[in-house]
């Protein structure tokens, strides 16, 4: 048996999740999608706008407001939907989308909220037809397994909290580092390492990673367990090395290559 603890904990910006995991069961979630059983697929159905921002039931207000600031910054145009919305979309509706981002929050919340079947057709949107999924802190538990109804884009692999969640600390200015040697001092509260999947893009000061890209499928994705997009309201009095606007444009960057499908440098 192997134990997956993801504590809720309260905050103005980010809820998160807890889960408990049994390795068989998820072993019969490995892989997802259901690539190999579809021999044709209908058309996507194509959407307005290239981006699509979940901001339902789960997600942080100030987080959405936080993202919709990278967005508009970037010009991209983009829809939001709500936990009501995502629900009645199919799958092919969510192909029409480039890029599907979920931000911080409570991914029991959020995955609660949406029906096993809005999973299931955010995961044939990535997987089968080659959607991109952008997932922040508690989207990024949310796109990962969880049995709270999670996404599964990563092939049976559960993240857990980086390891400062366990000493007690539960929001803090972390320095993630870079494989050319760089770094930036970021926003985290609650979020996860996302060791297990993909292409480790940033660690954390302890190796694990916090930024991750990869396919997932025919889709890309990128998990990230610290807030790049965090305004400077965000700070308060904790103390950061890095200006904000070194870690928006960052987010900026990060949001791009999701978009574009453009894998990040890596380790």
């Amino acid at each position: 048996m192997h134990s997956f603890l993801f504590r809720v904990t309260s905050g103005p910006r980010l809820l998160l999740a807890m889960a408990t995991l049994l390795a068989p069961f998820a072993l019969t979630f490995c892989g997802g999608g259901n690539s190999d059983t579809k021999k044709s697929l209908p058309p996507a159905i194509p959407a307005s706008e290239p981006v699509l921002l979940f901001n339902g039931t789960g997600t942080s207000s100030s987080d959405v407001a936080a993202i919709e600031a990278v967005l508009h910054s970037l010009t991209l145009g983009f829809n939001t939907a709500d936990s009501t919305q995502l629900n009645a979309l199919t799958e092919q509706q969510l192909a029409g989308y480039k890029l599907l981002i979920v931000p911080g929050g409570n991914s029991i919340d959020i995955g609660s909220n949406l029906t096993s079947s809005t999973a299931a057709n955010i995961r044939g949107a990535v997987m089968d037809y080659g959607a991109h999924y952008l997932g922040i802190c508690a989207g990024a538990f949310f796109g990962g397994f969880s049995i709270y109804n999670g996404v599964n884009l990563s092939g049976g692999v559960p993240f857990d909290f980086y390891a400062d969640e366990f000493k007690g600390i539960h929001v803090e200015a972390v320095e993630i580092s870079f494989p050319e040697g760089s770094a930036l001092d970021v926003y985290w509260q609650d979020g996860p390492q996302l060791s297990g999947w993909g292409q480790v893009v940033a660690k954390f000061p302890n190796g694990t990673p916090a930024i991750v890209e990869g396919m997932s499928g025919k889709g890309f994705v990128i998990f990230t367990g610290v807030h790049l997009e965090a305004p400077e309201s965000w700070r308060g009095s904790i103390a950061f090395t890095t200006a904000v606007s070194a870690d928006l444009a960052y987010a900026e960057t990060v949001v791009k290559a999701a978009l574009n499908g453009a894998p990040l440098p890596n380790f």
